[in-house]
């Protein structure tokens, strides 16, 4: 299979916690980090006009690895927060007896002892898998979105994107292009409900030679789901430009295809991307006016659906 999937995106309101726990927690290496001045054509940053900067964090060279995007939009501080993304789920040694160390409340599985949920400073949930691998194993498993059909969603994921299911039960499915991948997990909502995405949603990127591109676009619109953003190029201040088609499945998720080749060479290690991403956060004086807010971290409004 060509294709591969690449990254999630989160939304940050505060950039230094968030980092603290990405780099603390989660123990990732900050990957490459990009500011932009304007909002991007193909609402990488969400429907904001303004400033903004992505950060790429992970436990490898994006080459190898599924990782996060992570996005920050100057001055916007607080997202409503939605039900569509359940949580991601981790394998690694290091993040319970981090998470303990650091004083972050842990919740036990009672269907399994190994599993561990934690909240990071944004209310994203994480699943730990605390199994006994060596240091430097770490991996992202899944990435659990919900849904309010998983018949539909898993025909759309399979039929039209090209995916594989790996297990499937009555309210969730596993899906993926190969078991050495990072899955995408669909579970059912609460009594089928309709998903709330929110501010905060996130977008999974899905990476595919650009020859094909314009062939899920036609199959998209050909079944009559919805294109965000049609074929189109994304330019990144001195790197690549890169090809996308931009969707969304039954539920609203978006998808976003990226022309592989291009990318490649877009998301190479930059080794000024730890510093890169310091400087940007001591300018943006971001703890001073996050501290004369009250609360200090953004106030996530959820809805009935969070599992």
């Amino acid at each position: 299979m060509s294709r591969r999937m690449l990254h999630f995106v989160l939304r940050m309101g505060n950039r230094k916690s968030s980092m603290a726990f990405y780099r603390n927690i989660l123990g990732m290496k900050v990957l490459r980090h990009e500011e932009f001045e304007e909002g991007c054509k193909a609402s990488c940053n969400g429907p904001y006009d303004g400033k903004w900067s992505k950060t790429m964090v992970g436990y490898g060279k994006e080459d190898e690895n599924f990782v996060f995007e992570l996005t920050y939009n100057y001055g916007k501080k607080n997202y409503v927060a939605g039900d569509d993304l359940g949580h991601i789920c981790i394998q690694s040694p290091i993040l319970v007896p981090n998470a303990k160390k650091l004083k972050y409340r842990l919740q036990d599985d009672e269907d399994s002892g190994a599993l561990f949920y934690v909240r990071d400073p944004e209310q994203y949930s994480f699943a730990f898998i605390d199994e006994k691998e060596p240091e430097g194993t770490e991996k992202i498993r899944y990435v659990m979105l919900l849904c309010s059909n998983v018949e539909e969603s898993v025909d759309y994921w399979t039929k039209l994107l090209g995916m594989q299911v790996f297990v499937r039960g009555k309210k969730e499915a596993l899906l993926g292009y190969d078991t050495s991948q990072c899955k995408l997990m669909l579970k059912k909502t609460k009594r089928g409900t309709p998903v709330f995405h929110g501010e905060s949603f996130g977008r999974i990127a899905i990476g595919c030679p650009a020859s094909e591109l314009p062939e899920i676009e036609s199959a998209i619109k050909a079944a009559n789901y919805t294109i965000l953003t049609p074929l189109t190029s994304l330019d990144t201040p001195g790197k690549a430009t890169v090809q996308v088609v931009i969707l969304a499945d039954p539920d609203g998720h978006e998808i976003c295809f990226v022309g592989d080749e291009a990318f490649k060479e877009l998301s190479q290690v930059d080794p000024k991307a730890e510093e890169e991403l310091d400087k940007a956060i001591s300018e943006d004086k971001s703890d001073e006016w996050f501290a004369q807010d009250e609360g200090v971290r953004p106030k996530m409004v959820f809805a009935p659906n969070k599992q």
